[in-house]
């Protein structure tokens, strides 16, 4: 991150830029291209080597396996080890990107996030106008597994900061610890710290089968107990290598550490990459115990569960006039093809990937109250509907690859009007995804609130068609 970098706003890069290596576990040599994509549309991954070219997005609820790795799957359709390049896009403050792979799993390169970090730096990190919205905890979450004696914990602090510690009961690890504690240090601190695993894990991953793209130079391997000069041979033949041997601190002759804790330090980049799939960004200090991909993930969904139940106790959208607006009149007019006097929204306050608000100033100037009820100007409700409408084809076409789409009304469902919205009301236009958007059909659950009150709802159905 640059001294000009605003953590306030939401980033994307620049140009796409693309990597190309093996799968550490299928052995699948993977191209993968990173994509701008426009603010709300958060980290998704697409498999172009599928029928469809099937999206996945990056949350926790999708996780379906942590045992080498974190494997997320939607359909049928499944990304694999895809923890270290969302530590590299969360650690450079890329909120906005589509990852695209020819294969199942993000290539292994050198184990760390550094190979990913530089090719970020490559395609430049660019700014976007919209507003960040961080969610602030303000009370301890907790996670513990008294199984595997894991015990984590997101405590309130004014960024977001990580501490780990590590023991595995290893007289070569010994008790490790690391820290993060401003994000901009993650490209020097953390990203080049690689995957790590113990002799005995390597040897069983080898006999099964289950590390086809092993390389010598993918992972510190820790020597936890005496090895036979035949086991040095088959480890040599494995990776290629004429001779293998423990060095005096325990480790194969491998690879020299970056790092004295390099271990505890990739152990916080998994961190880094496994909470990016909470899929808000969170202002927490977070202490890690003994974490591992299984309980990063569990902890993970402990958070989002805790912010979706605080943002339903809190569901009336907060509108506050001195917020900076995350896309302006101005802003709008480049995404729909609207104008005056038929512009209902005019202005974004929140946007993620799945909702959106919006806000209407309604005036005694609008046009349509010279001949609706003169004399008792009450908005008419098809253009409340209208506004709820426009606001929710921004969320739509953000939440789509970039390009220029347009959106058409195509079905209206339980329209309620419960609240004359009349001159002087500030409509707060909330449109919420109730479904993934599937072959440009769009379903979203629309709300109109002045003040506190509900004054109209409705479930608007849309189709994108891409110009």
């Amino acid at each position: 991150m640059n001294a000009n970098f605003n953590p306030d706003k939401q980033h994307t890069l620049k140009s796409a830029v693309s990597i190309s290596g093996t799968g550490l576990h299928t052995g699948i040599k993977v191209d993968m291209i990173l994509n701008p994509a426009n603010a709300g549309f958060g980290i998704q991954f697409q498999r172009i080597d599928l029928a469809g070219q099937p999206i996945i997005k990056a949350d926790c609820d999708l996780v379906t396996d942590t045992s080498r790795g974190t494997t997320l799957e939607d359909k049928g359709v499944k990304v694999s080890t895809v923890e270290h390049i969302l530590a590299a896009l969360v650690g450079m403050g890329v909120d906005n990107c589509l990852v695209e792979l020819n294969g199942p799993e993000i290539p292994i390169i050198d184990g760390s996030s550094a190979p990913f970090v530089e090719i970020i730096e490559e395609a430049e990190v660019l700014e976007q106008e919209a507003a960040k919205l961080w969610y602030t905890i303000d009370s301890n979450i907790t996670y513990y597994d008294d199984e595997k004696r894991v015990e984590m914990v997101a405590m309130p602090a004014i960024e977001y900061q990580i501490t780990t510690l590590i023991d595995f009961n290893s007289p070569v690890l010994g008790t490790q610890h690391a820290g993060l504690k401003h994000l901009k240090n993650f490209k020097s601190e953390i990203a080049p710290c690689r995957t790590f695993c113990f002799l005995h894990e390597l040897e069983m991953l080898l006999e099964n089968n289950l590390i086809k793209g092993g390389d010598i130079n993918n992972a510190i391997v820790i020597v936890d107990k005496p090895v036979s000069e035949a086991e040095m041979e088959r480890l040599g033949k494995a990776f290629g290598r004429k001779k293998m041997e423990v060095k005096s601190g325990g480790y194969l002759n491998n690879l020299e550490l970056r790092f004295p804790n390099e271990p505890a330090r990739h152990k916080l980049l998994d961190i880094v990459g496994d909470l990016a799939l909470i899929g808000t960004p969170i202002k927490a200090h977070i202490i890690a115990n003994r974490p591992g991909h299984s309980s990063n993930v569990s902890f993970a969904k402990k958070i989002k569960q805790h912010i979706k139940v605080n943002k339903q106790m809190l569901d009336v959208p907060i509108y506050d006039p001195n917020q900076t607006p995350v896309y302006t009149t101005q802003q709008i007019e480049k995404t729909l093809p609207h104008r005056y006097p038929f512009l209902l929204v005019d202005k974004i306050i929140e946007l993620t990937d799945t909702r959106i608000v919006g806000i209407k100033n309604v005036t005694f100037n609008e046009p349509f109250f010279v001949g609706h009820f003169p004399g008792n100007p009450i908005m008419p409700g098809v253009l409340q509907i209208e506004a709820l409408a426009q606001t929710g084809g921004i969320l739509a076409i953000n939440a789509l690859p970039p390009g220029e789409y347009d959106t058409y009304f195509v079905k209206m469902d339980n329209a309620r009007f419960r609240h004359k919205v009349v001159p002087g009301d500030t409509m707060i236009l909330k449109m919420e995804l109730n479904a993934p958007i599937r072959r440009g059909m769009c379903e979203m659950q629309g709300t109109v609130y002045i003040g506190n009150k509900i004054a109209t709802e409705a479930t608007l159905m849309a189709q994108l068609v891409k110009r």
